[in-house]
């Protein structure tokens, strides 16, 4: 009896994929454009996500019976067509958490002490210029961080700033709950003008799809940092430019933005004080291990017939079991 073939839109932690590769067969995209992951996906029984599917290639892929996310946003799935066509679909929620929360420190502490700016100084042998430089920096120690989205993420940041760097936090979420010990509960609104850093980490949805616009960000404390480790349509970009470009915000770090891959043309580009990276709070070595083990052990309990651990579409389940029966 042959292995069950699996597609990776990207690769895996390699120790894992060995493992895995006793129980399935793996094939790894050859590029991750709609084509050709519909092309890839034609003949295959689980597809491993890490890169955006297209709404149509459930269409094509006659023989799938289920996508994991190798992370935990479902952005990339097209939810809805998987529901439709019975395919289930599972995730690996909270596992690189950690990952992002110390992502976020370390861009609060880039901001905070201007290290890039520094290190370009000394690289061009000043010496004395960063040094009278750093008397304007600041400490973390005593400042306010606002944290939007007080999931795993949210929780992870909330611990390691409260108890770290002795910060006040403030916790912004749907539902009121408050871990005195971490954070005090409240909403954006009346957060935002006491934020000395302000750090998205909420999903994207209908609510909070432009939270951070023009109107928000003059509600904020002038020279807030803000750090955007959640999706980049939470904001809204021509606001954040305009508020950077005069100085209401005082400087950024962006892993997600509104159009990926960031526009060559973007005037974030041009801004000393904004970091940018290309979507990798998240990808540690660490983290992809993890990551990985979790998608294997999911692949193995849907290979053994039991629904995954983190099974994101249940209400589809008459049309995966029907799906399944059809496919043997």
């Amino acid at each position: 009896m042959s292995k069950p073939l699996v597609l990776l839109t990207n690769s895996i932690d390699p120790e894992v994929a060995q493992a895995l590769s006793a129980d399935f067969q793996l094939k790894t995209a050859a590029s991750t454009d709609a084509q050709a992951l519909r092309n890839a996906a034609q003949d295959v029984d689980y597809i491993v996500v890490r890169a955006v599917l297209p709404s149509n290639i459930f269409d094509v892929a006659t023989r799938l019976r289920a996508v994991v996310r190798h992370g935990a946003g479902l952005d990339m799935i097209p939810m809805s067509a998987a529901s439709d066509h019975g395919v289930a679909v599972a995730n690996v929620p909270a596992v690189n958490a950690r990952s992002v929360a110390e992502y976020a420190v370390g861009q609060m502490l880039s901001l905070a002490r201007q290290l890039p700016e520094m290190e370009r100084a000394l690289r061009q042998e000043e010496w004395n210029a960063p040094r009278l430089q750093a008397e304007k920096t600041s400490d973390l120690h005593g400042k306010t961080v606002v944290i939007v989205g007080m999931g795993a993420i949210g929780m992870a940041l909330a611990q390691i700033c409260r108890h770290g760097f002795g910060m006040r936090v403030l916790g912004v979420q749907r539902r009121a709950m408050e871990a005195a010990d971490l954070y005090e509960s409240t909403t954006l609104e009346s957060a935002l003008p006491h934020a000395d850093y302000l750090v998205l980490a909420c999903p994207l949805n209908d609510s909070t799809f432009h939270m951070i616009d023009a109107a928000s960000l003059a509600l904020a404390k002038p020279g807030v940092r803000l750090i955007n480790v959640a999706r980049g349509p939470v904001v809204d970009t021509a606001a954040l430019i305009d508020a950077l470009e005069q100085g209401q915000v005082g400087g950024a770090a962006l892993d997600v933005h509104e159009t990926q891959p960031l526009p060559a043309d973007s005037p974030l580009r041009r801004m000393p004080n904004v970091r940018l990276t290309p979507h990798l709070a998240g990808i540690t070595a660490d983290s992809m291990r993890r990551m990985s083990e979790s998608v294997m052990a999911q692949l193995r309990e849907m290979q053994a017939g039991e629904w995954p651990r983190h099974w994101c579409n249940p209400q589809a389940e008459e049309a995966i079991r029907a799906r399944w029966a059809r496919i043997g």
